[in-house]
């Protein structure tokens, strides 16, 4: 890994307005009654699609500290395969893939359907802003290059193994 250009405290700290706004925006999501669960997942998802390591990191800290399942974490990356994804779930990572790529296509109708299939207006407005949070903090960690939060005891020396 590269060395961070900054780190995310010394982020918070040059620009204080902008990263308590974004702290402002998480703690209404986290309060909005969509499932805390379903928040941690997409933070994951999202954070994957744009290659933030300290987001994917800490978002994977905050699933496994919510008790999220080991499997879920796993296969997250391959979800469309995975097989223990509830419908709901799979909508929300295709409407989080649909927003996190956005710059690639267009939301056509049918995408909006599909989601909207699994969540009342309000809830579908909450996932939304939720993916653009993470999305919004993707896009600072990952240029910045924030070291991701690995919690010390994680930390394994390597090991060579075999391929299978």
């Amino acid at each position: 890994m590269s060395a961070p250009r900054i780190t995310a405290l010394e982020f918070r700290k040059i620009a204080p307005g902008f990263g308590d706004a974004l702290a402002a925006l998480g703690k209404a999501i986290s309060e909005s009654g969509l499932e805390e669960e379903l928040v941690q997942l997409v933070k994951v998802r999202a954070s994957q699609i744009n290659g933030c390591a300290f987001c994917t990191q800490l978002h994977l800290n905050e699933s496994r500290h919510i008790g999220i399942s080991a499997p879920k974490l796993d296969l997250l990356v391959v979800w469309r395969e995975a097989g223990i994804f509830s419908e709901r779930e799979k909508a929300a990572f295709a409407w989080t893939e649909l927003l996190t790529r956005l710059s690639e296509h267009h939301v056509t109708d049918e995408d909006y359907a599909a989601v909207s299939a699994h969540f009342q207006p309000s809830e579908l407005a909450w996932l939304s802003s939720a993916i653009v949070l993470i999305n919004s903090w993707n896009r600072i960690a990952a240029p910045f290059q924030f070291a991701p939060p690995i919690p010390h005891h994680e930390i394994q020396p390597k090991h060579e193994t075999v391929n299978a």
